[in-house]
């Protein structure tokens, strides 16, 4: 069975649209049901109009579906970027958000930019660079500041009793938004809690397959209208939307370069992780593509560029390759990239035919999604993964957290990163390769050996893996590391993608030997090993 499915491969363009015009078109309204309440939630806990979210998802799909170099993935507003679009208005604003969003904005046609120039110099391998446990540190650092921002939203408190505070002072203040809780809205999101942490365990495979999401909004709108939320309850207490057609126009404002330093450090901010999760994402999915298919990451980066600069100057919050609406269009049976797009064009209807009914969402419905989401990025399981994998990577993933939540993203990342290499010099690594590993790639007859001396790790990976990719499909490959002092986590991981990526095309193998003197420094397969 498998053969056949790797012989057969979707068609692309407007014949695979006319070919799989049904999955995909399915597989894009369910997708819609889903990323419609959870583009309103990030975009209105990024401080910007909840329209803009809707705006996104709108260009992510109509839009980008025609350059994306992947086939699978679904361009949406992301969770993961929140914090920082947050940051970006309340530092742009002072306190304006109005104009903290538009000054927000000019940051983002410029980061746009640099997304779409990383794509045209080919450094979609820009992932590799970063050690996977800073990067999972990272995420899982944002998750807490979500659900910390999103506790006070859930119980309908006056958001000026959260204004200003961060993610640890927000925490502390638990207590206080209980006390100051409003009956009505509390009941809406703690149900709606419920509905979204208890959707995965239902059994019932039809049931499962309607998102949770579209539940908690069937069972939210009704309690509003029963409650007369509208009549009884502050302003803050349901989605504003107004006027979809009259909200679009030239919304970026370049005046924020007046403030040189905070302007650069937002650019960095929306290139650098919303590239990282994009591609991220984009290396996921292809795990999951039942045709084995391997996205072209340049490609999908420019693609991403391009959305993320239209959208910015028309107001819309940024984009990702975004990995929980991609991991449910590849379980719906989407087959092609018009899953992407028929998603885009199915929140566009419904915004310009019932946006009404998009003003009846209390909310505290929208905030439960959103802290679901928080808890899915930082898990307990991460932890405890983490953990398993060595104690020297939970290490890291602690510290980036830790900086993250004290200081920023940038900070966090870069404090991880900086561990990452004490530990590797700690374990032996020689500082002659810390940034580039002595990589002797031989050939004879259908066998190519690739030799890897001193260390790999992730500072040097990108010169390795330049060295492999330039090996042509069809041969048989062996990886040899029995030359190197360490081997770290990311390496393992990375090979690893290697091996399921080359081994997708016909008569292809890849070996991977030499650890036998080796230690690993836990039990888990992907460990970082270092020589005894």
């Amino acid at each position: 069975m498998n053969s056949n499915i790797k012989k057969y491969i979707p068609a692309d363009g407007l014949v695979g649209l006319k070919e799989n015009f049904k999955t995909d078109a399915i597989s894009g309204f369910i997708v819609f049901l889903l990323a419609l309440p959870l583009s309103l939630g990030i975009a209105k806990a990024s401080e910007f109009p909840p329209v803009m979210g809707l705006l996104t998802a709108i260009i992510g799909g109509v839009l980008v579906s025609f350059f994306m170099g992947s086939r699978l993935t679904i361009k949406g507003p992301a969770a993961g970027l929140i914090v920082i679009v947050a940051g970006s208005v309340a530092e742009f604003g002072h306190g304006d958000n109005i104009l903290g969003w538009k000054l927000a904005l000019g940051a983002m046609v410029v980061a746009g930019i640099v997304q779409i120039l990383f794509g045209v110099f080919k450094l979609g391998k820009l992932a590799d660079f970063f050690p996977l446990s800073a990067i999972h540190g990272m995420l899982a650092a944002i998750g807490i500041i979500i659900i910390a921002k999103q506790i006070p939203v859930l119980l309908n408190d006056d958001p000026l009793l959260g204004k200003g505070k961060g993610p640890i002072e927000l925490l502390a203040n638990i207590p206080n938004f209980i006390m100051n809780l409003d009956p009505k809205a509390s009941f809406i999101g703690v149900v709606s809690l419920a509905i979204m942490m208890g959707w995965p365990y239902i059994k019932n495979k039809s049931i499962k397959m309607i998102p949770a999401p579209l539940v908690v909004l069937l069972f939210a709108i009704p309690c509003e209208l029963f409650m007369h939320f509208k009549e009884t309850e502050p302003a803050y207490a349901l989605v504003k939307i107004g006027n979809f057609v009259d909200s679009l126009g030239m919304n970026a404002s370049f005046a924020g370069l007046s403030q040189t330093g905070v302007f650069i450090k937002y650019v960095i901010m929306f290139a650098l992780v919303g590239t990282l999760e994009s591609l991220l994402t984009v290396k996921a999915i292809d795990l999951l593509d039942p045709f084995k298919r391997k996205s072209d990451m340049n490609k999908d980066l420019i693609a991403v560029g391009i959305g993320n600069t239209f959208a910015a100057f028309l107001g819309g919050i940024p984009m990702i390759s975004e990995v929980a609406r991609s991991s449910s269009n590849v379980n719906n049976g989407a087959k092609t990239r018009w899953a992407n797009f028929f998603h885009g064009v199915f929140i566009l209807l419904f915004v310009l035919l019932a946006a009404p009914i998009l003003e009846m969402i209390p909310n505290a419905a929208l905030a439960a999604m959103l802290i679901t989401v928080g808890i899915k990025l930082a898990h307990p399981k991460e932890f405890i993964h983490t953990f398993q994998i060595g104690k020297e990577q939970l290490a890291i993933f602690l510290v980036t957290i830790f900086f993250t939540l004290f200081e920023d993203l940038l900070v966090g990342i870069a404090a991880g990163i900086v561990l990452k290499i004490i530990i590797h010099l700690f374990n032996g690594t020689p500082l002659s390769s810390m940034f580039k590993a002595p990589t002797l790639v031989s050939f004879e007859g259908d066998n190519y050996l690739v030799e890897i001396d001193k260390a790999a790790i992730f500072t040097n990976y990108l010169g390795v893996k330049s060295k492999l990719d330039a090996i042509p499909p069809g041969f048989n490959v062996t990886i040899d590391l029995k030359k190197t002092k360490l081997v770290d986590h990311s390496v393992m991981e990375n090979l690893e993608h290697f091996k399921h990526d080359y081994e997708s095309h016909d008569n292809s193998s890849v070996k991977i030997i030499g650890l036998d003197d080796h230690k690993p420094l836990s039990s888990h397969p992907l460990s970082s090993r270092k020589a005894k």
